[in-house]
């Protein structure tokens, strides 16, 4: 019977179970935004999971709005990935790597003295952003990208997974979630361009299309997803038809032979996400979203989904995939040491201990 702990096949991986490791922001990666031993060390301990989505990484430096989130766009931070994959993979993991540029949802603070704040229209998120104490800020008004200059930021993705893939990490995923650059594009509320990027539904959706495709020739659609979250308001999204903007953009991407569509699955007025995806969406599904075991087990065994994905049970439980199977008790995160900003702090990151 197919059940959570079967294997099964995103694009070109083979995975061992259907327990996929959420991406989680953790803020622990070094001074130069390169992944650090310690971060080696969390990733590797999680291996068991079926894959590992990575925290959100910057494809550049204007792509970064958070306080010590890694990049994947030096040489340094190329080398550190490199070294999270190959223990990853040493321990029999799989492991992607979610690609994050935030756009407007960033400080100033957090940011290269150079990096600049670009979205896809001068509308500041609304949404206060931590900085590097920890304490949420105001967000800092964007500059709206000229149209010649969206295939650069494109560019930057493609570049990005490519650098992935040198690194050895297996597979991409683009976060079009969250309020991030990708989604505040698809948003009504967010872009109000009116050239080919902005304005009817087709023309929204257009920034993603062309990114997963570019990503796909660059590295094969195989080793490329993609998350959404339809009708998030989650820093400062508010679009005037989820339902039809996540239609277009699915029914868009289907023919590209894409590795997964990852969705975060909230109550929506009017529709189900899942569902949404389902009717329009022919490949491989990882849902997330509040699951717990007897869930994501129904979810799989009924056909729903392909693969269930789990973010802050994966903190505290590193050997989640064996709590499960076994039945053993889930140890409990400490939110206080969450995103301590520091590149050697292991507290509440690596010194949670397995079961047995």
């Amino acid at each position: 019977m197919t059940d959570l702990f079967s294997p099964v096949r995103l694009g070109d991986i083979e995975l061992a179970n259907r327990v996929i490791m959420a991406p989680m922001t953790r803020d622990r990666a070094g001074p130069e935004d390169e992944p650090t031993d310690l971060m080696v060390e969390y990733y590797r301990q999680r291996a068991s999971a079926g894959l590992i989505i990575t925290e959100g990484t910057q494809p550049s430096p204007a792509g970064k709005g958070y306080w010590r989130t890694p990049g994947i766009h030096t040489p340094g931070q190329i080398a550190g990935w490199a070294r999270v994959a190959e223990a990853v993979h040493q321990a029999g993991g799989r492991i992607a790597m979610q690609v994050m540029h935030v756009g407007r949802a960033s400080v100033r603070a957090n940011k290269a003295p150079d990096a600049q704040t670009v979205a896809p229209s001068a509308i500041p998120c609304p949404d206060p952003i931590p900085g590097p104490d920890g304490v949420p800020v105001p967000t800092e008004m964007p500059r709206a990208l000229l149209s010649e200059e969206i295939p650069q930021v494109i560019a930057e993705y493609v570049t990005a997974a490519r650098h992935a893939r040198e690194a050895g990490i297996d597979a991409v995923e683009l976060h079009c979630a969250s309020g991030y650059l990708p989604m505040q594009f698809l948003s009504s509320n967010s872009n109000l361009r009116d050239d080919a990027w902005g304005g009817p539904v087709e023309h929204r959706i257009r920034f993603v299309v062309e990114t997963l495709t570019a990503m796909a020739a660059a590295i094969g659609p195989g080793r490329v997803g993609f998350r959404i979250c339809p009708g998030v308001t989650f820093n400062g999204m508010a679009d005037a038809d989820p339902a039809e903007t996540y239609t277009a953009l699915l029914r868009a991407v289907d023919g590209l032979g894409l590795a997964w569509c990852h969705l975060i699955h909230i109550p929506n007025a009017g529709f189900d996400a899942l569902d949404l995806v389902r009717a329009n969406w022919s490949g491989p599904v990882i849902e997330n979203g509040g699951l717990t075991l007897d869930k994501a087990q129904n979810l799989i065994r009924a056909g729903k989904a392909d693969a269930a994905s789990f973010g802050y049970a994966f903190i505290a439980n590193p050997d989640l995939v064996d709590r499960f199977r076994t039945g053993a008790a889930l140890a409990k995160a400490d939110r206080a040491t969450c995103y301590t900003g520091h590149g050697d702090d292991a507290r509440g990151y690596t010194d949670y201990p397995p079961a047995h």
